[in-house]
Order: structure tokens, then C-alpha cells, then sequence
């Protein structure tokens, strides 16, 4: 039975507008997003099919187009609605960082980087700008591919800072493995990068590496003089 054709209260949407959205299952969720099934196949139970088929929210609403579209029931309009609810996400965690002195909370520098990078299937080397305050001026991605001290341009790095006037900054990549350890390599493009800033006298606060469970932070580790 579709949907719509349930008895009042019962349906996901009318279960959100009842008693919120944190009363909803995962499927429930995905339902309300999806708002319609196929004949034979409710919107609800399209959803559990989803959840079944990619193991989980995250890797659901990370799966690529070509992923989804070949799902029974799916196309391109579900996948835009997918992805336009991850960047909303994506783009409220910016502004709740941009709110914040990034000091004094980097278990929400950790959320933000995480929703950031922790997905992506290559390397992303990106920098947060910061002001005289440490609050967020912008978060810029730079490099993608392999990330190694051969692929980060530390004159790049200092233009894009004096451009934007930044205090002080935080570089960040991922690990698509998962493993967040960092490197020795990953480390030498500490170096150089400090270094760098140094010579523009501004501060490299800290550089976060993403895996799939963990971020490491290397001014953490004592990593960063």
C-alpha cells in the first residue's frame, strides 16, 4: 500500500510533523526524501531497501549516481534530492563553525572536517582561513589526487592566505583508506608549509588528518612548535 494511502498519523511525513524528526527511523527518514515508491513498493519500503542495499545512511548518501540509478526505482531526481540533503548538512556545519572561536571547540572543527572530507573516494588537501580572532574566514579546498610533499605548493598556499588576509590557518587532508595515522610524508608538508607561513608571520595552528572514525591532530600529538 502506498504511502498516502495509510491510515492519517501513521505515514512518515505525518509521524515527523507529529512528534519531530528525531522520532523517525533511518528509513522513515529516507522515505519522507523520497516521498514516492513504485508500484508495488512503498516509499517506506523502497528506503529499507536502499538502507539494506548500501549498508547504512553514510554510505547511502555518499554512493555516486551511477550507484543509485541502477537501484530499482531510483534515478537521477532521487539522487539530486540525496545530494542536496547532504550539502544542506554540509553547509549548516560551515555556519555553525563560523559562529564559533575555532579553539575553543575542535570537536566541532573535527565535525565540519569529517563531513568535509571523510567520503571522498581521493585525497583532498584543503586549508581553513582564519582571523586575528581564530574564527572561520573560509575553507578552501587546493589539492586533490596523492597528496605528498611533491603535489602541496607552499607558494600557493601563501598567495590564497594573503589574498583572503588570514591571521592563521589549519590545513587538513583524508585518508580515503581510513587510516587516519599520519604519514612521514604527511608530515614533511607540515614542515615546509610552517616554514612557509613563518615567513609571512602567520600562524599554522594545526594540521588535521581525516580517516574514516578519527581525525588526528597533529598540534595534539606536539607535532607543531
Amino acid at each position: 500500500m502506498a504511502i498516502k494511502h495509510w491510515p492519517k498519523g501513521e505515514g512518515p511525513r505525518d509521524k515527523l510533523l507529529l512528534n519531530g524528526a528525531q522520532s523517525l527511523s533511518d528509513a522513515e527518514l529516507v522515505a519522507v526524501l523520497l516521498r514516492n515508491g513504485l508500484a508495488g513498493l512503498s516509499a517506506l519500503e523502497l528506503a529499507r531497501n536502499l538502507i539494506g542495499e548500501f549498508g547504512g545512511l553514510r554510505a547511502l548518501f555518499s554512493a555516486s549516481k551511477a550507484q543509485i540509478c541502477q537501484m530499482q526505482g531510483m534515478g537521477p531526481v532521487k539522487y539530486a534530492q540525496f545530494q542536496a540533503a547532504t550539502e544542506i548538512s554540509r553547509r549548516i556545519a560551515a555556519e555553525n563553525l563560523k559562529r564559533t572561536h575555532i579553539l575553543s571547540n575542535p570537536d566541532l572543527t573535527r565535525d565540519y572536517l569529517m563531513r568535509q572530507l571523510r567520503d571522498r573516494s581521493y585525497e583532498v588537501f584543503a586549508i581553513l582561513l582564519l582571523d586575528s580572532q581564530h574564527r572561520v574566514i573560509q575553507f578552501v579546498e587546493m589539492f586533490r589526487g596523492t597528496i605528498d610533499s611533491a603535489s602541496v605548493y607552499p607558494r600557493e598556499v601563501v598567495s590564497l592566505v594573503l589574498e583572503k588576509k588570514a591571521a592563521a590557518v589549519i590545513i587538513c587532508h583524508n585518508h580515503p583508506s581510513g587510516v587516519a595515522e599520519p604519514s612521514q610524508s604527511d608530515r614533511r608538508i607540515t614542515e615546509r608549509l610552517k616554514h612557509a607561513l613563518d615567513t609571512i608571520d602567520v600562524s599554522l595552528l594545526d594540521h588535521m588528518v581525516v580517516g574514516d572514525k578519527e581525525v588526528v591532530s597533529f598540534a595534539e600529538r606536539g607535532w607543531i612548535n
